[in-house]
């Protein structure tokens, strides 16, 4: 299993492209479809707090890479930068 080490952060955007902390609805995470076959654990669902949703415990069950796309009601589905997942040696 891949850890993701550092928070994955999703912010509300408003159509100015600035954080609209106003924004307190839900967020989910999942892999997009475009990633490697690996299957995505932790918590994939989080509320919102001053516009921003902080995924702390999310990993990927196999090596490979990946991107994630977020999602909210009311808000368009955005996807992150690619990443790599790899197998550290025990």
């Amino acid at each position: 299993v891949g850890e993701i080490v550092a928070p994955v952060l999703v912010g509300a955007l408003d159509s100015l492209g600035n954080l609209d902390t106003t924004f307190t609805g839900g967020v989910t995470v999942a892999l997009a479809s475009n990633s490697t076959c690996g299957g995505l654990g932790g918590n994939h669902n989080r509320p919102r707090s001053d516009g921003i949703a902080t995924f702390d415990n999310l990993d990927v069950d196999r090596p490979g890479t990946y991107t994630l796309q977020a999602s909210a009601s009311g808000a368009t589905t955005a996807t992150s930068a690619p990443f790599t997942i790899t197998a550290l040696n025990q």
